[in-house]
């Protein structure tokens, strides 16, 4: 596994070049502020009548339309929702792109599921930080940084990766480790760790331990703390220092329930239902049906995040984060601002 940091990147890869940031949600955001605040020329694509329009502009960086950004910049990275990238592709980036310029990623799932392939003289890269863009900017505002994956998809001038890595090191990666890899192990994975762990096996299992509960008839608060609040503080745990930090720091009761038990739960059923999701990710399933739902005009993607901003334990959390103020200051995540 090659890895480079700050020391490997030239940030001068970038000097008297003009990057387009298209999107400015998550990860658009961060990125076009980590590279601003690097020095490097940005211009942030976005629709006219985009609500974003305002935010960027309030940042302080300049925004045109998406095909406007596109033709003026040496590099355009593709930040926008992977369900829109590929139309928004063909209408405005496609007819804008000259040779030499290098079209990037921060997900590799438009390169991988051949729902955008760039022009043979076009450069083409990934790179794609392991964490949320709010945390890309927080970590870099506080001099740190988020580890970032790399993968070149094609390289006709021959400096893709060099260019590749300032990026990164704009973004504030390289203070953390860029990982050399290839689109279709960022992007398999990614998804993998999304749906089993990160996201959907995490909340699942938050949401099932609540339930269990107060179905038992504990206090909603009571449970709210022990399955869905604490979460964090194991977790940063982890962070620092492993699994084996983790249960360092917890009681001998916790350690050997969690040793004991934790199979259980997590048991072969669960295993096996792993290794189906990995399997609908490899053979382009979860894409298909993905791109599908959005096509439909997402019905089951709306029901279901309906049905989860409904759940109880989402008001019990309102209601236990209302007693504590302080989490309210200095938020990662700030809707009128990002």
């Amino acid at each position: 596994m090659k890895v480079y940091y700050d020391k490997d990147a030239d940030l001068a890869r970038l000097e008297g070049r003009t990057v387009a940031i298209l999107g400015y949600g998550s990860q658009g955001h961060a990125h076009s502020l980590n590279l601003r605040d690097s020095g490097v020329a940005v211009v942030v694509g976005l629709r006219p009548d985009s609500p974003s329009v305002a935010k960027a502009g309030n940042e302080g960086l300049r925004v045109a339309p998406v095909a406007d950004a596109v033709a003026e910049a040496d590099v355009v990275m593709m930040t926008l929702p992977d369900e829109d990238m590929a139309s928004v592709y063909r209408q405005d980036i496609a007819p804008n792109l000259k040779p030499g310029n290098y079209l990037a990623l921060a997900h590799g799932f438009n390169f991988h599921f051949g729902c955008i392939a760039p022009p043979e003289q076009v450069n083409a890269f990934m790179v794609a930080p392991k964490g949320p863009g709010h945390l890309v900017r927080d970590t870099y505002s506080r001099g740190g940084g988020v580890p970032c994956l790399v993968a070149i998809d094609r390289d006709p001038s021959g400096d893709t990766l060099e260019v590749a890595l300032a990026y990164a090191k704009g973004i504030g990666g390289g203070r953390a480790g860029v990982i050399e890899t290839t689109i279709r192990e960022e992007t398999e994975t990614d998804l993998f760790g999304e749906q089993a762990v990160l996201c959907g096996g995490l909340t699942a299992l938050m949401q099932a331990g609540y339930e269990t509960l107060v179905e038992a008839g504990y206090a909603p608060e009571m449970a709210y703390f022990e399955c869905i609040h604490e979460m964090k503080l194991i977790i940063d745990l982890i962070y620092e220092g492993g699994i084996t930090n983790m249960r360092y720091s917890i009681s001998n009761t916790a350690q050997y329930g969690d040793l004991t038990r934790g199979p259980r739960v997590v048991g072969e059923a669960v295993r096996a239902e792993m290794k189906r999701i990995l399997g609908e990710i490899q053979s382009g399933q979860f894409a298909r049906e993905f791109l599908l739902e959005n096509q439909a005009g997402k019905p089951v993607f709306d029901a279901l995040t309906r049905q989860g901003e409904k759940h109880e334990l989402e008001q019990t959390g309102e209601r236990l984060r209302g007693l504590m103020p302080w989490l309210s200051q200095g938020k990662l995540v700030d809707r009128s601002r990002n």
